[in-house]
């Protein structure tokens, strides 16, 4: 079967491999449809990935058809679609224990530590494959696992009904945080240097948009929530001026999530911190949100509404990592299609 591998930096090739078997009772065989490429891919391909070992087969943004389960499977059945939850994890340690199980201490991603699903073929343990419903698009169930980060960003900064929220960067990870923050019933602003790419964000839901670039974030932070700060901050954008920024713009008693791996230091006083008493949270991957994804998903509460822009087929992936590192006015979501 084809398999596509980053050898070394920006060495990138569709090799043939061994198709893999079912080895576990609790074993899935996925026949891959789609995978979506993530900027950690593109880190992958530049050899700037600091978490990911080469050469490595890329993509944990999957969507797929299973072909065979084993004896102990439950939940799935052939001819299943589903989608790929890509953390495994040791289950023991601290972070496991408090039910953090993304943070844990022995923790594998696949697509990063081990090989993804940019094959034709996988195997993966059932409680890792979510099943969505069949009728609905591949394009569009592909976005579960960019979904499940911004459901965990809006879950790690507790967003709820009423809230005000700035989400710092309208990206693809900006986008998905926006679409769960509506859904939990906030009022978003989106800041960006792009002005369409804050048209989008409008698109899909952004209440206020502001240009980073033209306009002062601070000042219409203040202007649009009467001097009160907004209650909950999300940076997407995650540079240290964004970090600090973050901490500056929100409310007494408000949350800032951070995103990014960043290893510069932020130039961040204690003061606005001790005096407004500020939730400082990370958020990494995802945990225990792809139920709720999927759900989304099923209700049509999820659609991409344009986040996936193009799509190319396996035999060109080489074109399709080039078009991306390329044109990253022009590239939302781009996809390979497995059909």
């Amino acid at each position: 079967m084809k398999a596509v591998q980053v050898r070394k930096a920006y060495d990138l090739v569709i090799n043939e491999i061994e198709k893999p078997q079912i080895s576990s009772d609790t074993d899935v065989l996925v026949q891959v449809k789609r995978v979506g490429i993530c900027g950690s891919d593109m880190h992958i391909y530049h050899g700037t990935n600091p978490l990911a070992t080469l050469p490595r087969v890329v993509g944990h943004e999957v969507a797929g058809e299973v072909v065979e389960v084993g004896n102990a499977v439950t939940k799935l059945k052939v001819g299943d679609h589903v989608v790929v939850e890509p953390i495994r994890y040791c289950g023991e340690c601290y972070a496991c224990r408090k039910g953090r199980q993304n943070v844990c201490e022995n923790l594998s991603v696949f697509g990063v530590h081990e090989d993804g699903g940019m094959r034709e073929y996988f195997v993966l343990p059932e409680k890792q494959l979510h099943a969505v419903d069949s009728s609905i698009d591949w394009n569009e169930i592909v976005m579960a696992e960019p979904y499940s980060i911004g459901a965990q960003a809006t879950w790690r900064g507790q967003v709820e009904q009423g809230d005000t929220v700035l989400i710092q960067g309208a990206g693809p990870i900006g986008i998905c945080i926006l679409k769960f923050a509506k859904l939990r019933g906030a009022t978003v602003m989106v800041s960006d240097l792009s002005e369409e790419r804050l048209a989008f964000a409008r698109e899909n839901g952004a209440d206020v948009t502001v240009n980073a670039g033209t306009e002062n974030v601070k000042e219409q932070v203040a202007k649009w929530t009467n001097d009160e700060g907004v209650n909950k901050v999300i940076d997407a954008v995650c540079l240290p001026s964004t970090f600090e920024l973050s901490v500056d713009v929100v409310s007494p008693a408000g949350t800032v999530v951070v995103l990014g791996f960043d290893e510069r230091p932020s130039q961040i006083p204690q003061m606005p911190i001790t005096k407004k008493e500020i939730t400082i949270v990370g958020s990494r991957l995802q945990t225990n949100q792809f139920a709720q994804v999927v759900e989304f998903l099923n209700d049509g509460k999820l659609r991409h509404n344009g986040l996936v822009t193009h799509t190319f087929a396996l035999a060109d992936v080489q074109e399709a990592f080039t078009f991306v590192e390329n044109n990253p006015d022009k590239v939302r979501k781009a996809v390979i299609v497995f059909d």
